[in-house]
C-alpha cells in the first residue's frame, strides 16, 4: 500500500513558528505586518492540513500542545535548511555583518565556544560582539543597534525563544568569610544588571541588611572583589568561575529565583548569517554537558 506524501507549505510554516515564538497571534501578526485574522486563518489552515491541533489558549496565552512542540522543533530545522538552500542557490550565501549583543556574565565561557565553531564555519561573516547589561540589550536592538541579543529574564517575564533556564546563585570566594558579614557585602557588575532587582528584593524580603561594594559594570572587576573575599554576588549557576565556589544551601541567606536566557532577534532581520548564528546559538549554548538547561 502506497503513502500519500503531502507537500508542507514554507509560509503557513513561518506563521506557525512566529506564533510559537510569541505566544500571541497579534504579536505575530505585528511583526509579519499582517492582520491578526490572517495569521489567525493560516494556523488554522495548517492544522487542518495536518489533521492536529497546534495551540491551546490558557490564562497566559497561547500555549503549544504536544504535537505542536513538535512540529516546533521540526518546523525550525525545515525553515532553516529552506532558507540555506536558497541563499546559496541566489549567491546569497552566509556572508555580510552580524551584530550580537550578549551579557557581560556570558561573555566567557557560555559564548567564547560558540563564536569559535561559528567562525569557523561562516568565515566570511563579520561577527560584531556588543557587551551590555540586557536592558541595554534590549533598548539597543530596538534601535536595529544589533541583529541578534541573548537577554537574561525572570523565567515567563519575556517573549523571545528560551534558549536555557539556569539557577541563580550566590558566590562567594572558596572559604571565604564575606558572607556571614552583616551588612551583607555585595558586589553587583553594574546598576543596569538584571538580576539586581531579584537579588536586593530577595535580601528585604529575607531582612538581612546589605551594602553594595562595587558597581562597574566590569566583570573582571567584579570577580576580583569576590575572589578577594570583599564581598558576594550572584552569577547563573553555569557561568561561575571554576576558582569561585557557589554559595549552597546557606540559612543565612534568601534562595534566588531563575532567570531564562531568551533570544531575540531583530524586526525584519532576514539575513542567511543570522539565521545560521542563532541556529548555533540553539545548538551550542553552553554544549551538553550542563544540567538545568531547559531548551525550547
Amino acid at each position: 500500500m502506497s503513502i500519500m506524501i503531502g507537500n508542507l507549505d514554507t509560509s503557513l510554516l513561518r506563521t506557525f513558528v512566529m506564533v510559537a515564538d510569541k505566544a500571541s497571534m497579534t504579536a505575530a501578526a505585528t511583526s509579519l505586518h499582517v492582520t491578526q485574522g490572517a495569521v489567525s486563518q493560516q494556523v488554522r489552515r495548517l492544522e487542518d492540513i495536518l489533521g492536529v491541533t497546534l495551540f491551546e489558549r490558557d490564562r497566559r496565552g497561547l500555549r503549544l500542545t504536544a504535537t505542536g512542540e513538535r512540529l516546533f522543533a521540526r518546523a525550525r530545522q525545515f525553515l532553516a535548511l529552506n532558507d540555506e538552500i536558497w541563499a546559496e542557490m541566489k549567491g546569497e550565501a552566509h556572508s555580510g555583518q552580524v551584530r550580537l549583543g550578549v551579557p557581560f556574565d556570558l561573555v566567557g565561557r557560555a559564548i567564547s565556544p560558540v563564536l569559535k565553531t561559528y567562525n569557523t564555519a561562516f568565515p566570511q561573516v563579520e561577527l560584531s560582539l556588543i557587551c551590555a547589561a540586557s536592558p541595554d540589550l534590549k533598548a539597543a536592538l530596538d534601535a536595529g543597534e544589533i541583529d541578534l541579543a541573548l537577554i537574561e529574564e525572570p523565567v515567563n517575564e519575556g517573549v523571545g525563544e528560551c534558549l536555557r533556564i539556569e539557577r541563580l546563585v550566590w558566590v562567594g570566594a572558596k572559604g571565604g568569610m564575606a558572607r556571614s558579614k552583616r551588612p551583607l557585602p555585595v558586589s553587583m557588575v553594574s546598576q543596569r544588571c538584571a538580576f539586581r532587582p531579584a537579588v536586593f528584593d530577595a535580601l528585604v524580603r529575607h531582612d538581612v541588611p546589605w551594602r553594595t561594594v562595587f558597581e562597574s559594570g566590569n566583570i573582571e572587576a567584579t570577580a576580583v572583589t569576590v575572589r578577594s573575599d570583599m564581598a558576594i554576588t550572584t552569577w547563573l549557576a553555569a557561568t561561575v568561575p571554576d576558582d569561585l565556589e557557589i554559595i549552597a544551601n546557606d540559612p543565612d541567606l534568601p534562595a534566588l529565583p531563575a532567570f531564562a536566557i531568551n533570544m531575540y532577534g531583530a524586526e525584519n532581520a532576514a539575513k542567511p548569517a543570522l539565521f545560521a548564528l542563532a541556529e548555533h546559538m540553539r545548538k551550542h549554548l553552553f554544549g551538553d554537558d550542563r544540567d538545568g538547561a531547559s531548551l525550547k
